[in-house]
C-alpha cells in the first residue's frame, strides 16, 4: 500500500510538472508572438541612451509592439544581445514576433540624424545627404532648389528618396516663416524670391546676427540707387568647387572675376542676382525682411571679424586702408 501510495504521488508531481511545462510553453509562444500578425505598419520606435532592457520592453508593451514585457526580457537574455540593443530611432511593425524585435534594435537606427549648415549651397547639402544617407547627389540636385533647403537637423528615415528629403527641408522652410513676415515682404516692393536672394547674400556676407541687419540695409541701400551690389559671395558661386581648396566657396577671389559673365555676377550687373546663392538660416531672412535703416553704403570686416560701415567711398577707402593694409 505504501508503495502504491508513493506511485501515486510521483504520477501526481510528474502530471503537475508536465502541465506547468505545457503552460509554460503556451505561455512563452503566446508571449512572444507577434501583437498583431495582420497589421503591417511601420511605426517609429525610440531607444533612450542608457536605458535598461526591462524599460525597453516595458515602452515596447505599451506601444503594442510585443505581447509580454517579461516574455521580451527574458528572451534577449537567451538570446546574449543585451549589450548589442542600441540607442536611436527604429522602425517596427506589430506583426513581427518578439525574437525579429529584439534583433531589429541591434541593426541600428532606421532613421539619421542629418545636419546642414547656414549658407551651404545645394550642392554642399548634396555631398551631406550622399554621405549619411546613400542619396546620389544628382537625384538631390534634380529637385532642390537653391535657397529653400532650411539648414537645421533633421531626423531622415534611412530609405528617405530625394524628393522626401526636398519636401522636408521645404516643408521646415515654410514652416519658420510666419504670417506677419510674409506680410512685411508684401509691403517691401520686393517679391519674396528675391528677398530671399538677397537674404542669401546676407548669410555669406555676415559674420554674426548684428551685423546682418545692418548690411541687409545697406544693400537696399544700394539697390535704390541702381548700383551695383558688389558682393564678392556671388563671384564665390560662379566659381563653384574648388579642387585645390577643395572648398565651394573660394578664398580667392580677383579682378579678372568681377568681369565674368553670369547673371549672379553683381559687380557686372546691377540689382539682385537672378537667384539665391546659398540656403540662408532664420537670422539672415529675418535680416533681410527687416533691415536695419541707415545712411551706410559700404561695409566691410577687418581682420578680427569686426564690421565697419561708411557713407561715402571715401570714407570706405579709408576703412580699407586702415583695417586691411
Amino acid at each position: 500500500m505504501k508503495k502504491q501510495s508513493s506511485f501515486m504521488r510521483l504520477g501526481i508531481f510528474a502530471i503537475v510538472v508536465a502541465i506547468v511545462g505545457v503552460g509554460g510553453l503556451i505561455w512563452w509562444n503566446d508571449g512572444n508572438a507577434p501583437y498583431d500578425a495582420k497589421d503591417d505598419t511601420s511605426i517609429s520606435f525610440t531607444v533612450q541612451k542608457g536605458q535598461s532592457i526591462r524599460e525597453i520592453a516595458s515602452d515596447l508593451a505599451q506601444q503594442k509592439l510585443i505581447r509580454s514585457s517579461v516574455g521580451f526580457y527574458i528572451m534577449v537574455k537567451l538570446m546574449g544581445i543585451e549589450r548589442d540593443i542600441q540607442a536611436g530611432d527604429f522602425r517596427l511593425k506589430r506583426n513581427m514576433d518578439a525574437k525579429t524585435v529584439a534583433t531589429s534594435l541591434t541593426h541600428g537606427m532606421e532613421d539619421v540624424w542629418v545636419t546642414t549648415l547656414e549658407g551651404w549651397r545645394v550642392e554642399e547639402i548634396a555631398t551631406k545627404l550622399s554621405q549619411d544617407l546613400g542619396i546620389p547627389e544628382k537625384e538631390f540636385l534634380k529637385y532642390a532648389r537653391e535657397g529653400y533647403m532650411f539648414p537645421d537637423t533633421y531626423r531622415i528615415p534611412k530609405e528617405a528618396s530625394a524628393t522626401a528629403v526636398v519636401a522636408l527641408f521645404e516643408e521646415n522652410f515654410n514652416a519658420k516663416i510666419t504670417v506677419e513676415m510674409k506680410d512685411a515682404v508684401k509691403k517691401s516692393g520686393y517679391t519674396f524670391d528675391q528677398v530671399l536672394a538677397l537674404a542669401s547674400l546676407v548669410e555669406r556676407e555676415g559674420i554674426n546676427d548684428a551685423d546682418r541687419p545692418m548690411i541687409a540695409g545697406i544693400l537696399y541701400n544700394r539697390l535704390k540707387k541702381d548700383w551695383p551690389l558688389q558682393v564678392d559671395a556671388t563671384l564665390q558661386y560662379i566659381l563653384g568647387y574648388q579642387a585645390k581648396e577643395k572648398s565651394w566657396w573660394t578664398k580667392f577671389v580677383g579682378d579678372e572675376d568681377k568681369k565674368l559673365d553670369s547673371l549672379y555676377n553683381t559687380y557686372k550687373y546691377p540689382g539682385l542676382p537672378v537667384g539665391p546663392i546659398s540656403n540662408p538660416g532664420f537670422s539672415a531672412i529675418k535680416a533681410a525682411i527687416y533691415p536695419a535703416k541707415s545712411d551706410y553704403m559700404y561695409y566691410l570686416h577687418d581682420k578680427n571679424g569686426i564690421i565697419h560701415f561708411a557713407k561715402t567711398l571715401e570714407e570706405h577707402n579709408a576703412n580699407v586702408s586702415k583695417y586691411l593694409q
